[in-house]
């Protein structure tokens, strides 16, 4: 199975990624974790690119094509072998947040960014999606409790950037029957709980 987690930044879906690892291997299960951008030598190249906030004269175009390279790598890397080896393959994000991102947030045609993705990932789609939902106002207080120093270039942008990224992450959440949408403030445990239980009835129905 293949299954990606979505959010704003400070979401807390990194937390939930990690629990949900845990919990598929105490089920001996074989699982994969990665990361988006990052999760191979090529990839993680990219990855510090794109989050060096030295890089702030980086325009739109050019991110959303380094964003896509690294997926395009992990894709065919990482993630497809991984599926064919049995694996559960978690990734924190996938091509959704090109969409909801460099899309919503930055104004680039989510045609084109559709288009883009379908070459960086052919048919690889995750089975399921938890898009862990937060208010703007709640990730701005999260943010607030970060050192500025450790704030990468994404998450350093301002407020209505987010709240451009969250309306588009719902949008993308109403057309996509793949998507789960999550309460980002309720307890860690009681989001826990519900991911899994989203998890068994989809592998129920797959059985």
């Amino acid at each position: 199975m293949f299954i990606s987690f979505e959010g704003i930044d400070f979401s807390g879906k990194s937390t939930q990624v990690k629990l949900l690892e845990s919990y598929l291997k105490k089920q001996n299960k074989k699982v994969k974790l990665i990361r988006e951008p990052g999760g191979t030598v090529i990839s993680e190249k990219i990855r510090n690119i794109l989050l060096d906030k030295e890089n702030n004269s980086m325009v739109i175009e050019t991110e959303i094509f380094l964003f896509s390279a690294s997926r395009a790598q992990l894709v065919r890397e990482v993630i497809r072998p991984c599926l064919e080896d049995g694996y559960y393959v978690i990734s924190d994000r996938f091509h959704d947040s090109s969409t909801a991102y460099q899309g919503y947030g930055r104004g680039l045609s989510v045609d084109s960014i559709v288009k883009i993705n379908n070459l960086a990932i052919g048919n690889t789609v995750p089975d399921i999606t938890f898009f862990i939902d937060i208010s703007n106002e709640e990730a701005a207080e999260r943010k607030a409790k970060t050192s500025m120093a450790d704030l990468d270039r994404i998450e350093i942008s301002d407020e209505n950037f987010f709240e451009r990224v969250r309306n588009g992450y719902l949008e993308i959440a109403e057309s996509e029957k793949r998507f789960r949408v999550i309460d980002g403030t309720k307890s860690v445990k009681e989001i826990n709980e519900k991911i899994i239980s989203e998890i068994n009835i989809l592998e129920g129905v797959n059985k």
